[in-house]
């Protein structure tokens, strides 16, 4: 059995008092937020000049246990340090989300998929406890026997019922390698169809699916992506340079096959942040040439996302050119997998951007998470779509068609960023009187915001 070394678990205590000191030095009337330099929400909030929570001593891995198949991790901890840490033990946390500094806190708060959700469904199902800072100013150890209404409820709270400051969670063994299948469809209904029978069996033509997402590029073009763990040794791929991930998976007829490293695979999207870094120009030959490597990730390109957002820059481009703004349609929505191609038909005549990404995930167990209460033993498939439209008629107009549209399919959307949906339509889908009852259990004067006010409001 690991043992966290003496100077992590000392290191770890003096955070805790760092975060605790912080907490007790914010004024009773201020709102409690997290001070903190980089984020992966897409949200904007309202500015303040209040001290916020000092997290900086809560960054890394406390320990890792290859025998119990767990990890102990503060809850800023992010996964590029986390995955670091588990890989040369042969494991991994079983949901991976895609980008490198999302935390393991941030992900189990605020939700997480990738392509082994099919299997492992969502980060927060393979946390056993939890330390969390509520709104009482105490440190509170969360699990299924301890507290199990807020373990329950943390989920989908966007640090509204508290902050995590420790998490241990289950690790799953992971091989060297993954061999890569890209099937091409010109039919939706196949795409989803082929995807359902991978779900519910594991494999494809005798052969096992450890990882499967897909990737929509128009409704005559979409490809599954299948990936198998190997140790078998040989060449793999390289898409941190000059090559470009996405753009590998296209081509004309049948499967492609690839190869990469397990760490490779797990960051296969984080180069180029799915596509989107084609907005910066990162992806003409010409400039990716002399772009650094260093700055070919995800939290460089959210930084420029910054710059945009506190400055005006593409709207102003826009005017300058003489075309209207436009509005940021930043979502991922999960649609139960047997209204998915209804959902995606509409979408691509309706919403021009492409291309789409398509992430399948199932519940592991039967346990209810009453702030996202999507059901057990149903497929799901998350719709991600990252890009911006036209403006339309009234602030929010594409958004809120969208939103409108995934209720009508029984769907879901996650709350990390634009939302527009009015205050009973959210307690419904939200959690409601449960929230409300947690809330007020664990935050009673209210220190930290409101889930609808920090999630449509942006207070």
């Amino acid at each position: 059995m690991s043992v966290a070394p003496t100077d992590a678990r000392a290191a770890h205590a003096l955070g805790v008092q760092r975060l605790l000191e912080s907490y007790r030095a914010i004024p009773a009337d201020a709102t409690v937020r997290l001070a903190k330099p980089t984020s992966n929400l897409f949200r904007t909030r309202a500015k303040t000049s209040a001290p916020g929570l000092d997290t900086s001593g809560l960054t890394g891995v406390i320990s890792v246990d290859p025998e119990q198949r767990t990890a102990d991790v503060e809850g800023m901890c992010t996964y590029e340090d986390l995955v670091a840490a588990t890989l040369p033990h042969g494991l991994s946390p079983l949901v991976v989300p895609q980008l490198k500094t999302i935390t393991l806190g941030g992900a189990v708060t605020g939700l997480g998929i990738e392509s082994a959700s099919f299997r492992n469904g969502l980060p927060h199902e393979s946390v056993l406890e939890m330390d969390i800072l509520t709104g009482t100013g105490e440190v509170v150890r969360a699990s299924a026997d301890e507290n199990p209404d807020l373990f329950r409820s943390f989920p989908n709270s966007y640090g509204t019922l508290g902050y995590s400051v420790r998490l241990r969670i289950e690790l799953e063994p992971v091989k060297p390698f993954v061999a890569l299948r890209h099937l091409r469809f010109d039919s939706l209904d196949a795409l989803i169809e082929t995807m359902d029978r991978i779900v519910d069996t594991g494999g494809l033509d005798g052969e096992r699916v450890d990882y499967l997402d897909a990737v929509v590029f128009s409704a005559e073009e979409s490809y599954l992506c299948l990936g198998a763990q190997t140790a078998t040794p040989g060449p793999v791929s390289d898409y941190t340079g000059a090559h470009i991930y996405y753009r590998s998976i296209q081509h004309a007829t049948g499967e492609k096959h690839d190869r990469l490293t397990i760490h490779d695979y797990l960051w296969r999207w984080d180069t180029d942040w799915f596509w989107c870094s084609r907005a910066f120009g990162a992806q003409n030959p010409r400039i990716r040439r002399w772009w650094p490597r260093r700055f070919r990730r995800s939290s460089f390109y959210w930084k420029l996302i910054g710059y945009d957002q506190r400055f005006d820059i593409a709207d102003r481009i826009e005017k300058r050119n003489g075309r209207p703004p436009r509005e940021r349609v930043v979502q991922d929505v999960e649609v139960p997998i047997e209204r998915t191609v209804e959902f995606l038909r509409w979408f691509l005549e309706t919403v021009p951007i492409e291309p789409i990404w398509l992430c399948p995930l199932r519940l592991r167990d039967d346990r209810s998470w009453p702030l996202y209460p999507i059901r057990p033993h149903q497929t799901y498939v998350n719709v991600g779509f990252w890009s911006s439209v036209p403006i339309g008629p009234e602030p929010g107009y594409t958004n809120k068609m969208i939103e409108r549209k995934v209720s009508d399919l029984d769907g879901h959307k996650s709350l990390y960023s634009d939302a527009f949906y009015a205050a009973d339509e959210f307690a419904a889908l939200y959690g409601g009187e449960t929230y409300a009852t947690v809330k007020k259990a664990y935050d009673p004067d209210s220190r930290f915001l409101d889930l609808y006010a920090k999630a449509v409001r942006r207070q």
